[in-house]
């Protein structure tokens, strides 16, 4: 499982020009899910999501927890995607859609039982996703590397 964390200041989700999902501070989280992926990748990335101390304190160090800031998950399987053969990418490595069908409403679900202000984009949509990174503060995961 990979993902990319970004600290935002406010990010909203749109599919076929109507917004489905808005955030205002809190985390944009870009989530990939892998061939192999199981509950112990979920816990890892999303302890280590939930637990990162990646905002602001009084003194300006990124020091202080997610706490009640909101978070917005977005299914990306191109993070999955390989380009060290060619300039085209290949997906050998996504979760097949049947599979990621069934896991996407339970990473979501997992999230939602632990913190209380969980925005989703819409699974398997063309979706548009504008953000305000703000520091730009951008974080990676990866279940498999620990990155």
């Amino acid at each position: 499982m990979k993902a990319v964390v970004q600290r935002v200041a406010s990010a909203a989700v749109a599919v076929a020009g109507i917004e489905v999902a808005s955030i205002g501070p809190g985390l944009l989280i870009y989530l990939g899910l892998e061939k192999g992926d199981g509950p112990a990748d979920l816990e890892w990335v999303g302890s280590k999501i939930l637990g990162m101390r990646v905002f602001e304190d009084g003194d300006g160090k990124m020091n202080l927890p997610l706490g009640d800031r909101d978070l917005l998950l977005v299914s990306q399987f191109t993070l999955a995607g390989d380009l060290r053969r060619g300039r085209r990418p290949g997906f050998d490595a996504a979760l097949g859609v049947e599979d990621a069908r069934t896991w996407w409403p339970a990473v979501v679900l997992w999230f939602r039982a632990r913190h209380p202000r969980v925005a989703t984009g819409e699974f398997q949509a063309s979706m548009q996703v504008s953000s305000v990174n703000d520091g730009p503060a951008t974080f990676l995961l990866d279940s498999k590397g620990h990155v």
